[in-house]
């Protein structure tokens, strides 16, 4: 059963590839393979490193934040 789900998730990859490249792009930066790859994986990347910067900024506190008052 497993072989059979890998062989029909080939053949979808394939046709999903040919439909992509048949297609007329619109703009310039469609012409560059994987672009919205790379554009979703630097968007995710910069989502991350800027919450985790806000975060540090306005929600964690000293460890003796508590203690000091």
């Amino acid at each position: 059963m497993k072989r059979i789900h890998w062989i029909l998730l080939g053949i979808i990859t394939v046709v999903s590839f040919v439909f992509e490249m048949a297609q007329e792009p619109h703009h310039w930066w469609e012409r560059i393979p994987g672009f919205y790859i790379y554009f979703g994986f630097i968007g995710c990347v910069a989502i991350i490193v800027i919450s985790k910067a806000l975060g540090k900024r306005f929600i964690q506190k000293d460890e003796d934040y508590y203690d000091v008052r």
